[in-house]
């Protein structure tokens, strides 16, 4: 007989699975059958499986795994998939290779959690229960923010974070690169960017100097890693504010060019911004063209909130630039700034993406991020924007997991449990049909001021992420079924070595949280 249904505990929950009788056997004579275009995918499945199953896997034109690109199933879109177990054979097919990427996943989690492990894992045989399920997700875009800018996070890191994400059919990774408190990415035209920009003397008067910077071909290496497994990096480069550490680099990008500031070393909204002559947009087009050259992405986020204009008010280049353009006064500086950086980038066939602070204040053509308010998100579907979910009280992972004693450092706020992030619909409800069908996507972010440990990052990531990636995924909600699920799927965090809330310290999780 065949396991209880719910033992499965696939997350996200495909959108229709049936259960037959029956197992496959994986062992050493499984060969895999690769049929053109789907290459990656066989690749890929190799890479996951081999090390703990010791299963070679090698391509075989009577292999049991079949791999196949199939038109006809065009109905999935560009992500859906169709995997069927059977005892003698298992058949995964997709119209697109990214499905085929996603079915991998799904096998891996059909396996027992014991084939996640990183080195060999002493077994008999594996077996993959028999199954039959199509699957395709609800939003297009599914993704999670880190903030390697406040803290420096090494790229080997980086690549196990995509390997989770891709777990979890999660789809896009966005870096958040530069901020005040310090610039990660290389420009070569600029290099003071991160030889000064990179670093800062001290954090919140600690005394001990932190940076980092990555290097043009760790970046590459990352973007190739990640494609692999079916997921965007999209780099965020923050302007026109946030951009403390650049005029630290260069002050003429400042609005007071002959004075010399350092990195910023608290954490808050820092009042230095770019200023607005040639110069600043000069210096943007050169890191947009960097940027462009080193992450294909069709996506390129600039930031662009908590922008204070202060410094505007005085600045003659700023001031001549309100007078020049017809701008209202200087808040105005912000949205025009931003206006010239997105048209560089579509004139390059990228699209911008911006954080909103109230849904109507980014200029035409870019993607929405509404951060402070979810109805904001509503203003900015009616004004023809795409929107991506990413209210801060449902998405931003920073803010604690749990009230109490023995909780890591977070984001000052009440906590947000597991359960607040899987309850909030990826498509506000109450919006009407032309307004959902703006939403595209859904994510979730982990701003690192809080948190300077990849293992304090993990912690507070898991479980949280993995709701997200279910109700972004999946049109079904059911927190009960969802809790039973995640329970079993624990099993493959801790295979993962995952440090999520309830393994990170001694505080137990409480019914909510765990499910």
């Amino acid at each position: 007989m065949p396991a209880p249904r719910e033992a499965l505990a696939l997350v996200p929950r495909p959108l229709k699975l049936a259960r037959r009788f029956g197992s496959f056997t994986l062992g050493p004579g499984t060969a895999l059958r690769v049929a053109p275009g789907t290459e990656g995918a066989a690749a890929l499945l190799r890479e996951l499986l081999t090390p703990a199953t010791g299963c070679p896997l090698p391509a075989a034109p009577d292999g049991q795994i079949i791999l196949v690109l199939d038109s006809a199933l065009g109905g999935t879109g560009e992500e859906g998939y169709g995997l069927t177990v059977a005892t003698d054979a298992v058949l995964l097919r997709a119209a697109r290779p990214a499905g085929l990427l996603h079915g991998v996943q799904t096998l891996r989690q059909l396996l027992p959690a014991e084939t996640l492990r990183p080195g060999p894992v002493r077994a008999e045989r594996w077996e993959l229960p028999c199954v039959e399920i199509t699957d395709r997700p609800l939003l297009a875009r599914r993704g999670f923010l880190i903030d390697v800018a406040r803290h420096f996070q090494p790229v080997a890191w980086l690549r196990r974070l995509v390997d989770l994400l891709a777990l979890h059919k999660l789809n896009v990774l966005q870096l958040h690169l530069t901020d005040d408190q310090g610039w990660r990415m290389p420009v070569p035209a600029l290099p003071r960017l991160t030889e000064i920009g990179g670093t800062r003397a001290e954090t919140l008067g600690d005394g001990v100097p932190h940076g980092g910077a990555y290097t043009t071909a760790e970046l590459r290496g990352l973007v190739a890693y990640a494609a692999a497994r079916g997921v965007e990096i999209v780099p965020e480069i923050n302007v026109p504010g946030h951009a403390r550490a650049a005029i630290a680099a260069y002050p003429h990008l400042g609005n007071d060019p002959a004075r010399s500031l350092p990195v910023w070393t608290r954490w808050g909204v820092c009042d230095t911004v770019l200023g607005m002559g040639e110069a600043s947009l000069g210096f943007v087009r050169t890191v947009l063209d960097e940027v462009m050259d080193v992450f294909p992405s069709p996506h390129v986020h600039l930031g662009g909130d908590e922008c204070p204009s202060t410094e505007w008010h005085h600045a003659p280049s700023a001031l001549e630039r309100v007078r020049a353009e017809g701008l209202p006064g200087p808040e105005a500086l912000r949205g025009w700034f931003l206006g010239q950086a997105g048209r560089h980038l579509a004139a390059h066939d990228r699209v911008p993406l911006g954080w909103s602070e109230n849904g109507t204040d980014l200029p035409p053509g870019f993607i929405v991020l509404p951060w402070r308010d979810t109805d904001h998100g509503l203003a900015a579907a009616r004004r023809g924007h795409r929107v991506i979910t990413s209210a801060h009280r449902t998405s931003y992972l920073d803010y604690p997991q749990h009230a109490g004693p023995g909780e890591p450092p977070g984001q000052p706020g009440a906590p947000l449990t597991l359960r607040q992030v899987y309850e909030a619909d990826p498509v506000p409800p109450g919006w009407e049909p032309e307004a959902a069908r703006q939403v595209v996507g859904r994510q979730a972010a982990l701003w690192s001021e809080y948190a300077p440990t990849a293992a304090h990052l993990e912690y507070l990531a898991f479980p949280r992420l993995t709701a997200l990636a279910e109700r972004a995924w999946s049109p079904r909600r059911d927190w009960d079924d969802f809790g039973a699920r995640l329970t079993r799927h624990r099993l493959r965090l801790d295979a993962l070595g995952v440090r999520g809330a309830d393994r990170f310290s001694d505080t137990p999780s409480t019914g909510e949280e765990t499910g």
